[in-house]
């Protein structure tokens, strides 16, 4: 009985975790230019968009990210933290529609996002 009064109970928690928003969504990239070539310890600008509905839905919320990859290429962003252009993150209701984030990237650290 103790068994299973605490596997309902670690059910219910797992359930309530479920429910909450994100505060910031993490995302990690390799960075490339426009024929492949991994872009190291070089400036990148990013603007990501969270649409509504479908990938070509509307934009609820828009913010920009200026980044430097790592030897690598790789870059971490935490959507939700960047520079808001329009919208605003926390109070977006995940659970009434279906959700998409674009990314757009300028490769040279400027806003000519593609």
């Amino acid at each position: 009985m103790k068994r299973l009064s605490l596997s309902i109970l670690s059910l219910g928690l797992a359930l309530c975790l479920m429910a909450q928003a994100p505060e910031r969504v993490k995302y990690q990239s390799v960075v490339r230019d426009n024929v492949g070539a991994i872009l190291t310890d070089a400036p990148a600008n990013f603007r990501i968009s969270v649409l509504e509905g479908s990938t070509s839905g509307p934009s609820v919320y828009t913010e920009t990210h200026s980044a430097t990859t790592n030897a690598f290429g790789l870059v971490n962003l935490e959507i939700g933290g960047g520079t808001p252009v329009s919208g605003n993150f926390s109070t977006i209701d995940w659970g009434a529609d279906s959700y998409f984030f674009k990314l757009e990237l300028d490769a040279t650290g400027g806003t000519n996002y593609q």
